[in-house]
C-alpha cells in the first residue's frame, strides 16, 4: 500500500470520490505542494500531479509522486494526460486546483495560450466546463502589475475562481494550506447553502470586575467555529460574531470580535441582521453583570462581595430584527430531565425555530451528545464530533 492511502480521509470524507489535478507552476511556493496534497488527501480525495518544467527545478517530481501515489505529468505525450484527465470525457476530474500559480501562467490562461502542461490542462478544462481553482503566488510588485490584474478579473469573468494570496510585506504569499482546501471543498462539494447568508454568534463573553479582573465562562467556542466552517463548506455566505473563546477561527471566515453582552447589543444595532437567511446563536453569552468598580480592587481584603444585574437578552431581540430569518438557539443544563422541556419553552418563548440543547457534561470533550428540537416539538438526538453536529446542525436548519 502506498502512503498516500495510509492518510486518505483521516481527518474527514469531505472530498470522498473527489479527483482533483493539481497544477504546479515555477514559483518558489511549490515548495508547499507536498503539504498541500496530502491534506487533500487527509479529507479524501484522489490527486493527480501536473508540473510545469519549471516548476521540476523547484521540487522534484518524486516528491508529488511520494505525496499522491501518483506519478506526475510533466510532458503532454501521445496519451493526450490534458484530455484523459479534463477533457470532453465520461469521467472527467472534478476540479483543476493551480496552486501556486505564476504570473506567467495567469495570464496565459487569461489569453487562451497552452505552451506548458499546466496551461494545456487549463486550457483543456475551461473549454470543458470544469471547476478551476487557482492560487497566485509571487513577489508583490509583480501581482500590482495592472496588466496581471486585468488578466486575473478577465479570468474571473470566464468562471476561474481565485484564493486571494496573503500580501505580506513584499509579497504576495500562498495563503495556509487549510485555507486552500477550504475554498476546494466550498467550490466541489455539496454546495446546498450557497444561496444563503448565514450568521452564527458564538464564543463566551468577558464582563469586566473592574480594571484587571473578569467574569467569563468556560465555553471554547468549538462549535461556533465548526458551524462557520461547515457553512463555508456547504457554500454559504458566512460572518460570525465571536467572543473571547480560544479555539482559532479559520482567517477565511468573516469575523467580528466582541467581548462583552454589550458589545454583541452594539453589534445588533450597528451592523443589523435583517439580511441574514439563518441565524445561529450558540454564543456563551453571561445571564448576570458584575457592577464595574474604578480601578483596580484591593487584594488583601479576606472577603469580596460582587454586585450582579441580569444581562440584556440577546436572544430575546432577534425575532423583531429579522422576521424573516430561521433562528436557532442553544440551551444548555446539567439535568438532562430538564432539559427538553427547557428547551422547547426557550424556543417558544422566542419564536425561534430550532433549539440545539445540550448537557454541561459535553463541555471539553471532543464527542458531545445534543438534542435538536423544532417548533413541532419533532426531536433528533444525535452525537458526535463538533464538525459532525455542525453538519447535522446545519442540515437541520435548513429544512
Amino acid at each position: 500500500m502506498h502512503p498516500a492511502e495510509e492518510i486518505r480521509g483521516s481527518k474527514s470524507k469531505t472530498l470522498s470520490k473527489k479527483r482533483i489535478v493539481l497544477g504546479v507552476t515555477g514559483s518558489i511556493a511549490a515548495v508547499e505542494c507536498v503539504r498541500l496534497a496530502r491534506e487533500l488527501i487527509r479529507h479524501g480525495a484522489d490527486v493527480y500531479p501536473v508540473m510545469t518544467h519549471d516548476a521540476t527545478k523547484i521540487i522534484h517530481p518524486y516528491a508529488l509522486e511520494f505525496a499522491t501515489g501518483k506519478k506526475p505529468v510533466v510532458e503532454i505525450t501521445g496519451k493526450t494526460e490534458h484530455v484523459s484527465f479534463c477533457g470532453e470525457i465520461q469521467q472527467p476530474v472534478d476540479m483543476l486546483l493551480i496552486s501556486p500559480c505564476t504570473a506567467n501562467t495567469i495570464s496565459k490562461i487569461a489569453h487562451g495560450i497552452d505552451d506548458t502542461t499546466v496551461t494545456t490542462f487549463a486550457t483543456t478544462a475551461i473549454g470543458s466546463g470544469l471547476p478551476v481553482l487557482i492560487v497566485p503566488a509571487m513577489h508583490l510588485s509583480m501581482y500590482k502589475h495592472k496588466i496581471l490584474q486585468h488578466n486575473i478579473e478577465k479570468c474571473k469573468k470566464n468562471g476561474i475562481e481565485f484564493v486571494e494570496p496573503v500580501i505580506t510585506k513584499n509579497k504576495a504569499k500562498m495563503p495556509g494550506i487549510d485555507e486552500i482546501v477550504a475554498h476546494v471543498i466550498r467550490n466541489i462539494g455539496r454546495r446546498d447553502l450557497e444561496d444563503k447568508k448565514i450568521l452564527v454568534i458564538g464564543g463566551s463573553t468577558s464582563e469586566p470586575v473592574d480594571d484587571v479582573r473578569v467574569v467569563t465562562n468556560r465555553s471554547s467556542g468549538k462549535t461556533a467555529v465548526s458551524l462557520a466552517k461547515k457553512a463555508f463548506y456547504r457554500g454559504a455566505e458566512v460572518e460570525l460574531w465571536y467572543g473571547c473563546s480560544r479555539e482559532p477561527v479559520p482567517s477565511y471566515i468573516k469575523t467580528t470580535y466582541f467581548e462583552s453582552v454589550k458589545d454583541v447589543l452594539k453589534l445588533l444595532k450597528n451592523k443589523g441582521v435583517k439580511s441574514f437567511d439563518i441565524i445561529i446563536v450558540c454564543a456563551a453569552l453571561a445571564d448576570y453583570i458584575p457592577t464595574k468598580h474604578k480601578g483596580k480592587i484591593f487584594s488583601g481584603q479576606k472577603k469580596l462581595v460582587l454586585e450582579m444585574s441580569p444581562a440584556p437578552r440577546v436572544i430575546s431581540q432577534l425575532r423583531s430584527l429579522a422576521p424573516d430569518a430561521k433562528l436557532v438557539g442553544f440551551k444548555v443544563e446539567d439535568n438532562k430531565n430538564k432539559l427538553k422541556k427547557k428547551s422547547f419553552e426557550l424556543l417558544k418563548k422566542n419564536d425561534m425555530d430550532l433549539v440545539v440543547a445540550n448537557t454541561t457534561s459535553g463541555f471539553d470533550k471532543d464527542i458531545s451528545e445534543v438534542w435538536i428540537i423544532n417548533r413541532r416539538r419533532k426531536v433528533i438526538r444525535e452525537s458526535g464530533t463538533k464538525d459532525f453536529l455542525a453538519d447535522t446542525i446545519l442540515d437541520a436548519v435548513k429544512y
